[in-house]
């Protein structure tokens, strides 16, 4: 087999003249001088055996054979501009970082799971939480921020692929020795006579919920009002009031608080991996990714079950 013996550099002279028509400025372009680039075509010339440019006082022309091989050359050159990027990504995600946006109650009692699983399959790569509301982690996405966000909104957004993950319904969260604790489950209408804990009317949830109930004739009375879910969690483990909150905001095994199912009518929401449309995820945010639906996929059919 002939050995065919030119270097890479050459291969980029050659496609900077042929796209250029012109030797001064794809010296310009490759920042080299004339002289340079002519050796580097010659060499090329040589090692192929055939006259690759025809060169006038005016102009650089393609010989026939230059322009059968041009299109070998690029292909070449994307190639290996290809490969280089894959063994950019690689030590990336050797040594890398990964950032997601997710709302508290994913951040809080989803994530830290899925962190640790991360963690032993990429011990090199850190993990940067973006935790905060729903439109700051839409925010982060679509600015490229954040690789990715676990979201309830962005489904709508033209800037935003949504992939559904799951739902999370909304639960009664009381004390577990409320007279309500033992149900399997409770009907809105039977909260109408307690006093409820809710969250800012600027939240997302209590836009929900509160769209969702406005047809029942006895609906829950808000008596004490928090910013934050947490703060509504507080007062109910301190027996003051109930709360209805997605489940997922919801401790598991908390030691003070239960969580019942809400129906007539069940209200929940969408949870979904959102990513900026166009945008390709690196190696190891598509690993992070895996492990998010697989930890949703087990959840859904632990409720299931």
């Amino acid at each position: 087999m002939t050995r065919i013996n030119f270097a890479f550099e050459e291969l980029q002279a050659f496609v900077a003249v042929a796209d250029r028509s012109s030797f001064r400025m794809a010296a310009e372009h490759l920042c080299i001088s004339q002289p340079a680039l002519s050796r580097r075509i010659d060499k090329l010339e040589s090692a192929l055996g055939l006259r690759l440019l025809e060169r006038t006082t005016r102009q650089v022309d393609l010989t026939p054979g230059g322009r059968q091989f041009l299109e070998r050359a690029r292909q070449t050159l994307e190639d290996l501009e290809d490969a280089v990027t894959r063994l950019s990504d690689d030590a990336q995600a050797r040594r890398g970082q990964v950032t997601v946006a997710c709302v508290p109650s994913v951040a809080q009692h989803v994530l830290p799971g899925i962190a640790k699983a991360f963690a032993q399959q990429q011990p090199h790569v850190r993990l940067r939480v973006i935790d905060d509301s729903a439109h700051r982690v839409l925010a982060s996405v679509v600015s490229g921020e954040a690789d990715f966000g676990l979201n309830f909104t962005g489904a709508q957004d033209p800037d935003v692929d949504f992939e559904m993950l799951g739902q999370d319904d909304y639960a009664l969260v009381l004390p577990h020795g409320h007279p309500l604790a033992g149900r399997a489950s409770v009907a809105w209408a039977d909260l109408a006579d307690q006093k409820m804990v809710a969250v800012s009317r600027q939240s997302a949830n209590r836009l929900l919920v509160d769209h969702a109930l406005a047809a029942l004739s006895r609906r829950p009375l808000w008596f004490y009002e928090t910013e934050h879910v947490a703060g509504a969690l507080g007062l109910v483990a301190a027996g003051l009031g109930l709360a209805a909150l997605p489940r997922l905001s919801v401790p598991p095994r908390h030691e003070l608080l239960r969580a019942i199912p809400l129906v007539d009518p069940v209200v929940s929401r969408v949870v979904g991996l959102i990513t900026r449309r166009g945008r390709t995820l690196s190696h190891t945010a598509c690993q992070l990714c895996q492990l998010v639906r697989q930890s949703f996929t087990e959840q859904q059919a632990a409720a299931g079950g």
